[in-house]
């Protein structure tokens, strides 16, 4: 049973989450997949946001680019962690992504990553440590590959 849900916007918004996920594999931890738009299928998005603990889920990630509503949309459905993840855009270079996602008001809060793949990656790495919390063998897994990146 997947313990991370990882939703974005569009299927053009793949090959950037596709960082998070081969970190999230490479640190042996499930997740689930869904492309559901905040603008194009808000009902989606509020079924898949309310019924994610239900379903096992215990961190969200959600990338979006633009106006990147989605991760606060998200985070307004569920009280599970929320970590954004601000997908590059063509016009400003996904500061408008970034902007959009760490303007949350009072009482929504969503973590944010920086723009782009690295952010994608940390999302990951932040989501392993939110798990650790009360998994002390993946906490343990999570310190290893940091102090092996430390030592390169």
């Amino acid at each position: 049973m997947p313990d991370v849900g990882i939703i974005i916007g569009s299927k053009s918004d793949l090959p950037l989450i596709e960082a998070c996920t081969k970190q999230l594999e490479e640190l042996g931890i499930e997740a689930e997949l869904t492309v559901c738009s905040a603008h194009r299928n808000p009902a989606g998005v509020m079924e898949w946001a309310t019924s994610a603990r239900q379903r096992g889920l215990k961190v969200i990630i959600a990338a979006a680019g633009g106006a990147a509503h989605l991760p606060g949309v998200v985070a307004a459905w569920t009280d599970l962690p929320v970590i954004g993840v601000p997908v590059p855009t063509a016009h400003l270079g996904g500061l408008d992504s970034l902007y959009s996602i760490v303007q949350m008001p009072a009482g929504i809060p969503v973590a944010c990553v920086a723009i782009g793949e690295a952010g994608a990656r940390n999302a990951a790495w932040l989501a392993a440590r939110i798990l650790g919390l009360s998994d002390p063998e993946l906490a343990e897994r999570h310190r290893a590959r940091r102090d092996a990146l430390a030592s390169r």
